[in-house]
């Protein structure tokens, strides 16, 4: 599956306040990882746009074989690789001036660690819905995939970085940054 592409244009979508509509009707609480949830509601709250999917990210191993996961991985490696399945966040953005704000900001996250984390567009996202980006935490020789198998060592230092990304959200989302 193609997880990223270069960022698109925001393009005319007149249907937008119907998708949005639609979209948080039918999402609960349930369906979002739990240290997600607080930011997916925080976005859903902006006018300008919804979320499609998101994944806070988890590592796979022997003995940890749960694909939802939210342990965090231990200090000592007890294996050599660890599968990870990468952190996103998709969002539906609207073709207006606080939505063009929007993809403003959240295009400079990458800044934090331009070689894990990329913002841009994914097509099978765009076919479903235009005006759709993504957010994602992953190494970038993997951007283009929705998993990934790292080095030990390296899947601890991408677990830094989702959480720093997760953590700067929250923050964005307190503060004016996305208000």
């Amino acid at each position: 599956m193609e997880t990223f592409t270069a960022p698109r244009p925001l393009v005319a979508n007149p249907d937008f306040p119907e998708q949005r509509r639609r979209a948080l009707a039918g999402l609960t609480e349930s369906m979002i990882d739990a240290p997600l949830r607080g930011i997916v509601a925080d976005f859903n709250r902006l006018p300008c746009c919804f979320t499609l999917q998101c994944c806070y990210g988890h590592f796979l191993f022997s003995g940890r074989r749960d694909p939802e996961n939210l342990v965090p991985l231990p200090a000592i490696p007890p294996v050599k690789t660890v599968e990870y399945r990468i952190a996103y966040l998709a969002l539906c953005v609207d073709n207006t001036a606080r939505g063009k704000q929007l993809i403003e900001a959240l295009a400079v996250l990458p800044t934090l660690d331009p070689g894990n984390i990329q913002f841009g567009c994914a097509d099978w996202f765009w076919e479903r819905q235009v005006n759709s980006y993504a957010l994602q935490v992953e190494p970038h020789r993997f951007r283009k995939e929705d998993k990934a198998v790292l080095p030990y060592g390296e899947a601890l230092a991408i677990e830094r970085t989702r959480d720093e990304v997760f953590r700067q959200l929250n923050m964005d989302l307190a503060g004016p940054v996305f208000l």
